[in-house]
């Protein structure tokens, strides 16, 4: 034993003086997670770092948004969206927290990216580039929302530490605006239109046209729409319905799709959606569309209900509508179930979903048939639909709208609203100066249209806020469908339900309370 201690000291001793010609020989790369001294090397690692930004898309929440405003009603009485609905919503809630702290989220994987990107060794600029491109379009896409839900934010483009990151303020949206535009235009340069199941050209300059529309940056938003359109890259598809299932997946209108694969990266939106009848042992009817939202689909000869040559019918609401109305939504009696029955929600009846039938079936009669395919009926919570989140029906009503506002109305601008119109499975007859003599008349037209045609997909909530019309349209009563009973017309109230909103406050959302805290120069908002 004391040979073998004396061994252990000569040891030592001679390992000393050669340890310490190796100063570095404890700072080892740690080998349970990748680490930066590893990382960063080749194109591979470049596109993993990419690839990691993607998931922060929008996916089944898209449906949340319309569920705030008035043509989706929040089903679920205690979901979170029902205080926001109902304009009891305080600077605590959670729903404005995880907004925040999403976007943030992303934005800080995608500076990540940009911070680090240029350390790979790569002779093909082209590539690297590539990802560039579709990296800073993923970040654009997260400050569009943040811009249009809370207004004056951080605008952060490179990581930051904790001491750094408690000092921020807030820039003005005018600048976030500015970076959008400038962020896209460069991305575009770099993307290819055709990009695989990628980001590509078209979604870089889709979202500059979404983003400067909003803005009220009319002509950007006006000539960035007109260049894809002029690519020729996209069209519309024919079949409407066939769009938002799995026959239609990735056709040729599809611009940006968050895309998800059954048993290995599913989603629940057919549980999410699909009537409480269809989806056994389960909640189902989350979000479930109002009369407001019915009515504003026009009759199948082209004009508004409320147009007094239109033909409407209120004993007969549902005959001879836009065709878009029974490919989006369940309509009782004519619609068929993915278990092969048909809807039924007339109250007071033994149907499939008849209102007040059990806590979770529709509240209005109505139900979200987009993205309810009958493939997952035997695995609602298993669906590998992808969730579009631009197509090109978008950016024809953007070029109309863009230029009705700029007060450039030509045939261009018909020509943007009808080819929507005229979709093959629609059909509906071509607006003409005749229905929309004014610019006023046909403003309202291509806001009806664009509400219909995009209906569920997660635009109203930001159109009613920039077009400044929420308090004429969400205070009161949501209101569902008409039915007969005991010879006597009714239709359906939500007494309790009242909707708010208040002008002064509720056009943007509060900075979260908690990121307040963690930063004290964060300003709040007006009213709260």
């Amino acid at each position: 034993m004391k040979k073998l201690s004396n061994i252990k000291i000569w040891i030592s001793i001679l390992t000393i003086p050669w340890m310490a010609c190796q100063p570095d020989l404890l700072e080892t790369i740690p080998n349970d997670r990748i680490s930066k001294e590893i990382f960063w090397q080749t194109l591979g690692d470049a596109e993993f770092a990419a690839n990691a930004v993607y998931p922060t898309l929008d996916g089944t929440g898209i449906f949340s948004y319309d569920g705030l405003t008035d043509h989706l009603l929040t089903n679920h009485p205690f979901n979170a969206n029902v205080e926001l609905q109902r304009g009891f919503g305080t600077i605590a809630s959670g729903r404005y927290f995880n907004e925040w702290q999403d976007a943030y989220q992303a934005i800080r994987r995608a500076n990540d990216f940009m911070d680090n990107i240029d350390q790979v060794a790569e002779d093909d600029q082209d590539a690297i580039n590539r990802l560039k491109g579709e990296v800073m379009t993923l970040r654009a896409y997260h400050y569009i929302k943040l811009a249009m839900l809370f207004g004056d934010v951080p605008l952060i483009t490179t990581g930051l530490d904790i001491e750094t990151g408690r000092s921020v303020t807030r820039d003005p949206v005018n600048e976030i605006w500015d970076f959008v535009s400038t962020e896209l235009n460069q991305a575009a340069d770099w993307l290819p239109y055709q990009n695989g199941s990628r980001i590509g050209k078209g979604a870089a300059l889709g979202l500059r046209a979404r983003a400067m529309l909003y803005a009220g940056r009319y002509a950007e938003a006006a000539s960035t729409a007109k260049t894809i359109m002029d690519s020729q890259e996209y069209a519309l598809y024919p079949d409407y319905f066939e769009m938002f299932q799995y026959e239609g997946e990735n056709n040729q209108e599809v611009i940006l799709a968050r895309e998800f694969a059954a048993d290995v990266n599913s989603h629940n939106i057919y549980a999410t959606a699909a009537p409480w009848s269809q989806i056994p042992g389960s909640t189902g009817s989350l979000y479930v569309p109002t009369q407001s939202m019915i009515d504003l689909y026009p009759m199948a000869n082209g004009l508004p209900i409320t147009d007094p040559q239109s033909g409407y019918d209120p004993q007969q609401p549902m005959e001879n509508r836009d065709p878009r109305l029974y490919q989006s939504v369940f309509i009782s009696e004519r619609t068929p179930l993915p278990d092969g029955g048909i809807y039924g929600s007339t109250p007071g009846t033994d149907g499939s979903d008849a209102v007040q039938i059990t806590v979770y079936s529709t509240a209005t009669g109505y139900n979200i048939r987009k993205y309810v395919d009958e493939e997952d009926y035997t695995n609602p919570s298993n669906s590998g639909l992808n969730i579009i989140l631009m197509r090109y029906a978008e950016i024809l009503l953007t070029y109309a709208e863009a230029k009705i506002e700029l007060g450039e109305i030509d045939q261009t601008v018909y020509d943007a609203i009808n080819e929507v119109r005229q979709r093959e499975s629609v059909n509906l007859p071509p607006v003409t100066t005749e229905m929309a003599p004014t610019a006023n008349e046909l403003r309202a037209f291509v806001r009806a249209e664009r509400s219909v045609e995009l209906a569920f997909e997660g635009f109203r909530l930001f159109d009613i806020r920039r077009w400044q019309l929420a308090e004429q349209v969400m205070p009161g009563v949501p209101m569902g469908r008409f039915y007969e009973e005991d010879d006597e017309w009714k239709q359906i109230r939500l007494d309790g339900f009242d909707r708010s909103f208040d002008p002064a406050r509720d056009y943007l959302w509060p900075i979260p309370q908690r990121e307040r805290e963690l930063n004290t120069n964060l300003t709040q908002n007006a009213g709260y």
